[in-house]
């Protein structure tokens, strides 16, 4: 048993709690943001993008083949929050995510427009998407095809994954745009 601090907290042994983390694998998201991953003690490989946008998703790698995701969970800001009160998470660690993402300057996000999306059936031109000069819509992926440079009379669908590049600003507003209902 260690003896107490001089604050009045208890001191806690740093090695104990080092023993029982797994270890976490980041990756530099050129553009998008940083991924972290780790393994549970039970072998499934968890993760979290972590995107300039401030949205996170939440990765849940398949056992089978494991550079493939068997569910993305998106989530926003509050979200994100709610869900790392609810596990005993701390702020700093989203702080620190949120400084990370800052220095880069440029931002890659990917938006798909669901059946409820305002923005489904409507042009780019309509949605007013092609005025923001500090991002844009630079590709549209449907049916597994690449639309690149859509112009503003280019019609979104259901289904439909927005490519969207430019400050993280400028993302975040198109993003919101995009996600509309």
């Amino acid at each position: 048993m260690l003896p107490p601090a001089r604050n009045g907290y208890p001191k806690v042994d740093a090695s104990a709690i080092i023993e029982d983390m797994s270890e976490v694998e980041e990756t530099q998201l050129p553009g998008v943001g940083v991924r972290h991953d780790f393994v549970t003690r039970r072998g499934e490989r968890v993760g979290m993008i972590t995107h300039r946008t401030g949205h996170r998703e939440l990765l849940i790698y398949d056992q089978e083949d494991p550079d493939s995701c068997r569910e993305a969970l998106r989530l926003e800001e509050d979200e994100v929050r709610t869900l790392s009160d609810m596990l005993g998470g701390s702020p700093v660690t989203e702080h620190l995510s949120e400084l990370e993402q800052s220095v880069e300057g440029l931002t890659i996000d990917w938006v798909k427009v669901g059946r409820n999306s305002a923005c489904s059936g409507r042009t780019i031109g309509d949605l007013g998407l092609g005025t923001d000069v500090s991002a844009s819509i630079v590709a549209i992926l449907r049916d597994g095809q690449s639309i690149p440079t859509p112009q503003h009379d280019f019609q979104l669908h259901e289904g439909d994954t927005a490519v969207v590049v430019g400050t993280t600003e400028g993302a975040r507003e198109i993003v919101a745009k995009l996600e509309s209902e």
